[in-house]
C-alpha cells in the first residue's frame, strides 16, 4: 500500500509580511505586482509561502541572488580594484 505524503505550507498575508519588514501594506502589494515578490491570490487575499518569506526577509539567497552578488564583487573588484589593494596596505 502507497502512502501519500503531502507537504504542507505556511503561508502568511500581505499585511503580515509588511509588519515583519517595516514596511507599509501598500508598498508590499506593490512589490507583489510587480512581481518583485512572489504571492498567491486566495479569494481576494495575496498569501506569500513561509520560503518566500525567509527570502525576502534575507535569511535564505535563492541561486539567482548568488549570482547577482557575485556579478556586483565582480564589477566593484574590476572598478576599485587597484584602490582597494592600497587601502588593504595601509
Amino acid at each position: 500500500m502507497k502512502r501519500l505524503t503531502m507537504t504542507v505550507e505556511k503561508h502568511i498575508t500581505i499585511p503580515k509580511l509588511a509588519e515583519q519588514l517595516g514596511l507599509s501594506r501598500i508598498a508590499v502589494y506593490k512589490r507583489v505586482r510587480k512581481g518583485q515578490i512572489p504571492a498567491v491570490k486566495i479569494g481576494r487575499t495575496y498569501v506569500i509561502t513561509d520560503q518566500t518569506v525567509t527570502q525576502v526577509l534575507g535569511k535564505q539567497l535563492t541561486d539567482q541572488d548568488k549570482k547577482r552578488i557575485d556579478a556586483a564583487i565582480l564589477k566593484t573588484i574590476q572598478e576599485y580594484g587597484e584602490v582597494l589593494a592600497k587601502l588593504g596596505k595601509e
